[in-house]
C-alpha cells in the first residue's frame, strides 16, 4: 500500500527520536506503531514485537501462525516465529539475544497497551544486562504528521463515508430502524473498498451529546426523531470519520437555524487550523462559541481527536492529541483531526487535515441536516 520510500521515511524519523532518547534499540509493540513501522500487524493473542536498531537490519518476532501473513505484508525479511508451546515474552529476549543487543538500550513505549506490567518485568528478568529507556506516547507522536501518501488512503476512506451517509439519508423514512441505516452503511463500506463493515455509532440523538455514546440497539424512526449517524470507514487500517443528523421530513426551522450556527463555528474552526496555530485557541472557537450562542449549556467534551491509524486496540478513538482549553500545543502541517460539534441533538463532524492554507476537509458530504 505504501512505497519504499514512505517507509524509509518512518525508519528515518524513528531513528531520529531514538537517537535522542539515548535508545540503540526500539522495540515496537502497540498495534498501530507496528503496522505504521513495518507494514504490518496482528492482534496481541500472544505477545508480539518489531526492533528496530539505530544500525542494522530490523527483525519481527511473533507467533509462528502469523508468520507467513507477516512475509507478505512487511519490507522486513528477519521473522522470528515461534511455536504456541513458547513462552511469547522469552522469544522475544531470546531474539534480541541471538542478534547481541543483550546489554544495549532498548527504547520502548511505557504507554503502550501492549507493554503490561507483567510483560515488562518479565522482559527485564529475561535480559538482565539491557538498560530500558521510556518513551511515552512514543506510538502516538511518531504517527500525528501524515505524509501524502497516508493522506490519500484517508481521502479514499473520507469519500466512503460521504457515499454512505448519502445512501442512509436517501432511504430514510418513517419505520426504518437503526439497524436497517447501519446494515445501509455496512454495504456500501464493503462494496466500496473498506477493510470492514464496522459502522459506528446509529442512534436516535438526544440532549446534547449524550448519545455520542449510545448502545446500538434497533429503533424505530418515528416522527420528529432525529438520526444521529457516525460513519468510520477504514481503508488499510487508515480511519475517516463522519457524522451527519437525518431527519425524515422537513426539519424545523428552529433546529435548522441550530444546526447552521454549529456549521458556522466549525467552519470557523476549520478555517483556523494552520501550522503554528495553537489547539486551544482553535477550541475555543467552537466551546465558547456554542456557550455563548445558548446552543449547549456547557461543553465539557473535546472537540477534536487525532485521525489515523486503527487498529485491533483497546481504545476506538486516538485521544493522545485533542482540543480543549488546556491545549497548549502548536499545529503542525499534515496533522489530521476528527473535528465534531454536537448540541441540541445535532452532531456534525469532519474529517479534517492542518494546511498552510487552513484546514481541508477530506469529507465532503452536504453540511446541515440531512433529510428526505
Amino acid at each position: 500500500m505504501f512505497s519504499r520510500a514512505e517507509f524509509e521515511r518512518r525508519i528515518a524519523r524513528a531513528r531520529g527520536v531514538m537517537m535522542s532518547a539515548g535508545a540503540d534499540l526500539l522495540l515496537v509493540d502497540s498495534g498501530e506503531l507496528l503496522a505504521w513501522l513495518t507494514g504490518y500487524t496482528v492482534s496481541e493473542t500472544m505477545y508480539r514485537a518489531a526492533f528496530l536498531p539505530r544500525e542494522g537490519d530490523a527483525w519481527f518476532t511473533l507467533r509462528a501462525l502469523d508468520e507467513a501473513p507477516c512475509r507478505e505484508k512487511s519490507w522486513i525479511t528477519d521473522i522470528v516465529g515461534f511455536a504456541d508451546t513458547e513462552e511469547a515474552q522469552a522469544a522475544v529476549a531470546a531474539s534480541i539475544c541471538d542478534r547481541g543487543f543483550a546489554g544495549v538500550r532498548i527504547g520502548l513505549d511505557t504507554n503502550s497497551y501492549s507493554m503490561s506490567a507483567q510483560t515488562f518485568m518479565r522482559l527485564k528478568t529475561l535480559l538482565p544486562q539491557a538498560a530500558f529507556v521510556p518513551m511515552p506516547g512514543l506510538s502516538d507522536s511518531l504517527r500525528w504528521v501524515k505524509s501524502q501518501e497516508e493522506i490519500a488512503i484517508l481521502k479514499q476512506a473520507s469519500l466512503i463515508a460521504d457515499k454512505a451517509m448519502l445512501e442512509i439519508a436517501r432511504h430514510a423514512r418513517l419505520g426504518m430502524t437503526t439497524r436497517d441505516a447501519a446494515a445501509i452503511a455496512s454495504n456500501v463500506f464493503l462494496r466500496e473498498g473498506a477493510d470492514t463493515g464496522e459502522v459506528g455509532p446509529v442512534v436516535k440523538a438526544c440532549g446534547n451529546h449524550e448519545f455520542l455514546h449510545g448502545a446500538f440497539k434497533t429503533e424505530e424512526i418515528e416522527e420528529g426523531d432525529i438520526l444521529h449517524v457516525e460513519l468510520i470507514p477504514r481503508v488499510g487500517n487508515y480511519g475517516a470519520r463522519i457524522m451527519r443528523p437525518i431527519i425524515v421530513g422537513a426539519p424545523p426551522a428552529a433546529l435548522s437555524a441550530s444546526a447552521d450556527r454549529l456549521v458556522e463555528l466549525q467552519d470557523r474552526q476549520i478555517a483556523a487550523m494552520k501550522p503554528g496555530t495553537i489547539a486551544r485557541d482553535v477550541d475555543a472557537i467552537m466551546r465558547q462559541g456554542a456557550l455563548g450562542s445558548g446552543l449547549r449549556p456547557s461543553y465539557d467534551n473535546v472537540t477534536a481527536y487525532t485521525l489515523g491509524l486503527y487498529t485491533r486496540t483497546p481504545r476506538t478513538s486516538d485521544f493522545s492529541s485533542v482540543f480543549l482549553p488546556t491545549s497548549d500545543w502548536a499545529l503542525e502541517e499534515g496533522m489530521v483531526f476528527h473535528l465534531y460539534a454536537t448540541a441540541l441533538g445535532l452532531g456534525f463532524s469532519e474529517t479534517v487535515v492542518v494546511s498552510n492554507d487552513g484546514g481541508l476537509r477530506l469529507t465532503q458530504c452536504p453540511r446541515h441536516i440531512l433529510h428526505t
